[in-house]
């Protein structure tokens, strides 16, 4: 029995942690996407202890904002005051402030406020104004005690007066920013136009740029307020101030396109997504080695390419080949049967891990594959699968296209494919000697396709 049973008169002793204290200074969002309720799931998930002092309380959902009550500034200075007194804060991060008057209250604290990440809120998400014009210009004070500055580009062109509508553009206002006193400015381009978000970070001394692809979405709701506490948290734990943007930047990216779809309106970012992604790394590595177990005890040979078999597992949210557990070394046919050649570990694969991620591109539910040979036997066999089974030819993969050929072949045969395929098929041609990658959304159905073309080879046999 664990834990071992305690006698009556027996106390355990406590095991204490100590996360690094993140005050936040904003608004509540009664719909929990953005504001205060955005920002300590942030911090949370980030591995901070979250504190707030609250300056608004504002009636919304995802549709809107529907009211907002300001609250008295002794109120919030009581607050303010509270947490610093008690807490050894390391870092602090802004949010709606709505007034000038609070925006002068923050600044008259700065000096109790370490790491300070002022993120200009002015329009929610739904276009709903949540900052009085008067305020605008009492944001100068505020950026001058500024360690980074987290405007959008329409805030951008507030506080600089310069349209930012480029990279470039981004740049100037950044440096606009730090001339006004901030340490460093992160001037966001997710309003920018283009294919690409370009976030640019400018300092005195340097311009850093964080480049990825846009997603197709309209639910950012909460999406400034979850990068800015991301970055004030991982500047509490002591990470440079480039690794800081860099690893929030990466955790937004995930949490916009694996949104919350929740409400009538676009839904909100999903902050915990990171948290949700490492717990579910176990059960995935567990996953695949069932799998492994259950083809190794059905013995399937027939379907073992010449370099090997293997099985891939992504997490629920993997966006990398380090997120997807697999068999290291792979499959192999020996003369009593198939053996892994080691265990599973994340990031072991790169072939069947990118093919994955490319499947997962099209379809997120997809989380699990495995590559066959391919054989007449084989590619017959696949018509008695329960799903579209879609091709693609590697010889017309542009030679301007670095991955391999089995991930842009995989893509390309889900992009143009009619439903998510059970199956794609792999013909030899430069950079591979042909193959099936089998996909499925579960382990066991992933078992159940394997076993099935297996079976139907042998009957054919």
């Amino acid at each position: 029995m664990w834990p071992p049973a305690k006698a009556s008169d027996m106390t355990r002793t406590d095991a204490p942690v100590t996360p690094p204290v993140v005050l936040t200074v904003a608004g509540s969002d009664s719909g929990g996407g953005a504001g205060i309720q955005a920002d300590l799931k942030t911090i949370e998930a980030c591995g901070g202890f979250g504190t707030s002092a609250i300056t608004s309380v504002t009636a919304q959902n995802t549709t809107g904002v529907q009211g907002q009550h300001l609250l008295p500034i002794e109120q919030i200075k009581a607050q303010i005051e509270a947490v610093t007194g008690d807490f050894d804060v390391a870092a602090v991060k802004t949010g709606m402030l709505a007034t000038s008057e609070v925006i002068n209250l923050v600044v008259d604290h700065a000096t109790d406020l370490p790491n300070l990440v002022v993120d200009p809120v002015m329009v929610a998400a739904s276009g709903d104004r949540l900052l009085a014009a008067e305020a605008e210009d009492a944001y100068e004070t505020l950026i001058a005690e500024a360690s980074v500055v987290t405007p959008n580009a329409d805030e951008a062109a507030v506080l600089t007066g310069r349209d930012v509508d480029d990279p470039a553009a981004a740049e100037h206002a950044g440096r606009d920013l730090v001339e006004m006193g901030a340490d460093s400015a992160l001037v966001k381009g997710g309003h920018v136009p283009g294919d690409a978000v370009v976030d640019t970070l400018v300092t005195e001394d340097e311009v850093t740029t964080f480049r990825h692809d846009r997603i197709d979405t309209e639910a950012t709701h909460g999406s400034g307020c979850t990068l800015s506490s991301a970055i004030a948290t991982q500047l509490a734990h002591g990470d440079d101030l480039p690794t800081a943007v860099g690893s929030s930047i990466d955790l937004l990216a995930s949490a916009v396109r694996y949104n919350v779809d929740v409400g009538e309106g676009p839904g909100a970012v999903h902050h915990l997504v990171q948290t949700r992604n490492d717990a579910a790394r176990h059960p995935t590595s567990e996953a695949v080695e069932r799998a492994v177990s259950a083809l190794v005890d059905a013995d399937v040979s027939a379907l073992v390419p010449e370099r090997g078999m293997t099985v891939a597992g992504a997490t629920p949210y993997a966006e990398r080949p380090d997120a997807v557990a697999a068999v290291e070394g792979r499959i192999t046919r020996t003369m009593d049967g198939v053996r892994p050649n080691r265990g599973v570990r994340f990031g072991a694969s790169t072939t069947v891990a990118r093919a994955l991620l490319a499947a997962r591109e099209h379809d997120p539910a997809v989380r699990f594959a495995v590559d066959c040979r391919l054989t007449d036997a084989v590619e017959d066999a696949l018509a008695s699968l329960d799903g579209p089974v879609a091709e693609y030819d590697p010889d017309k993969r542009p030679d301007a296209v670095s991955d391999d050929a089995t991930a842009w072949g995989v893509g390309q045969a889900l992009e143009t494919s009619k439903g998510t395929p059970v199956a794609v098929v792999g013909r030899k041609g430069v950079g591979t000697s042909g193959g099936v990658t089998l996909l499925a959304a579960d382990a066991d159905d992933l078992v159940s396709r394997v076993e099935t073309i297996h079976g139907t080879v042998e009957d054919s046999v």
